[in-house]
């Protein structure tokens, strides 16, 4: 008798114990640091793309969290940080109020940097380009998509997160900033020292090129998906139209994406109907953008892609592509198929979180593997100048498509 109530009063002091390790007090009880991490535990937890989260006990990482005292905002910064590292997912970040005012600038206005937009190898997680920026000081030294920052001011970059990294080559017009870059065939190593100057955010050059074939020819160069962007090609498409244009080239090459709406607004300029692409969430919900009235053009259009093509750039040429709209000519894009939304945290600061992805109409998953072009084109580095001219092969490629004959009534019975 005896000795089983000793066994049970083992038994219970351990069920106490075990308890008392995952309590953590009512909310009302919270400090304001742990207020602002459990906001960010909750956004994640109601909204990101993987129900698993990353195949971990996401209410267990919260209570462990709260049991340890945030002294103060950084310390509560470390622990969301840490938290959202363990979805290993680069996209899903907090954004400090620095970070999060800069990232709405960067969709719609203007900013100061080297102009470089970046990510994280998918492979290696190392620091790579996704596209310089038109006209930026990081194009004019000759950066490419895919090169490997390794440092920036000497800073490894291995450790990194993308806003850390953008922080750091941001600043002052007129100051430098010093990056070493490895080419993407891991070749020799440069250190480059840029000057940071004033890159100009407006997405948008027309003009129209008149061709020894007699076919005029619309070319419209996009460099991101800014929150002006559709109104903009709207107006160029409308303009070349006057101009009495007969066929369009797209260039959307070194387009590393922006605003998801944007991408399918200027889909819409381009589609009567169709599907324009597919969105899946964390319940496999498929949800849809559609093309649902007159498209400003029936003219034969060619996109132009490469490599620095991602996200919206991929939602565009895909839709395209799949509805029989265009062709498409370069190279396989950069493969990003995630969808991020914006949340405000209590403090001014944000989160980015991965919250769906994307196929395109005819339901290929690009993310991680790109869209590839129906006339795979290799482009030798030119400069910005060189874009649309004689030497530019890929744009050449597609000034050849559409004087075909047969090809332009190929492209205009879809």
């Amino acid at each position: 008798m005896h000795k089983r109530a000793f066994w049970v009063g083992i038994l219970l002091t351990f069920q106490i114990v075990f308890l008392s390790a995952c309590w953590t007090p009512p909310a009302s009880a919270f400090t304001n640091e742990q207020q602002l991490f459990s906001q960010a535990w909750r956004i994640v937890s109601q909204a990101y793309l993987d129900d698993t989260f990353n195949s971990q006990n996401w209410w267990l990482l919260r209570q462990h969290s709260l049991q340890k005292r945030l002294q103060n905002r950084e310390a509560t910064y470390a622990a969301i940080e840490k938290m959202l590292g363990s979805l290993d997912d680069p996209f899903t970040r907090l954004l400090k109020p620095e970070q999060y005012r800069s990232l709405q600038v960067n969709t719609s206005g203007e900013l100061s940097g080297v102009g470089l937009q970046i990510a994280l190898d998918a492979e290696t997680g190392g620091l790579i380009v996704v596209a310089p920026i038109a006209g930026s000081p990081a194009e004019a030294a000759g950066i490419q998509p895919l090169d490997h920052i390794l440092e920036i001011d000497g800073q490894a970059t291995s450790e990194m997160t993308l806003d850390e990294a953008a922080s750091l080559m941001r600043g002052p017009v007129g100051t430098s900033v010093t990056l070493k870059i490895q080419g993407k065939k891991k070749g020799a190593k440069n250190s480059l020292e840029l000057v940071r100057d004033r890159i100009s955010l407006n997405p948008v050059y027309a003009a129209l090129d008149e061709q020894p074939s007699g076919v005029p020819v619309g070319y419209i160069r996009l460099t991101q998906f800014s929150a002006n962007a559709p109104a903009e090609v709207a107006h160029a498409v409308a303009e070349l139209e006057e101009k009495g244009v007969d066929s369009y080239i797209l260039d959307l090459r070194n387009n590393p994406g922006g605003l998801l709406q944007a991408g399918i607004e200027i889909a819409r300029i381009w589609l009567d109907e169709g599907t324009i692409v597919y969105t899946v969430n964390r319940q496999g919900t498929l949800g849809s953008f559609e093309a649902y009235g007159q498209a400003l053009t029936k003219d034969p259009l060619v996109v132009l892609v490469n490599q620095g093509s991602a996200s919206a750039s991929e939602i565009l040429a895909g839709a395209l592509q799949d509805n029989g709209r265009a062709k498409l000519i370069g190279e396989k894009t950069f493969g990003k198929g995630l969808i991020q939304s914006l949340f405000d945290l209590s403090d001014g600061s944000g989160l980015a979180v991965t919250v769906a992805k994307y196929e395109t109409p005819s339901h290929h998953d690009i993310n991680k593997l790109g869209i590839k072009p129906d006339l795979e084109v290799p482009l030798e580095s030119i400069s910005l100048d060189q874009v649309g001219t004689a030497v530019d092969s890929q744009y050449q490629a597609a000034v050849k498509l559409l004087a075909g004959q047969s090809v332009l009534a190929e492209v205009i019975s879809n």
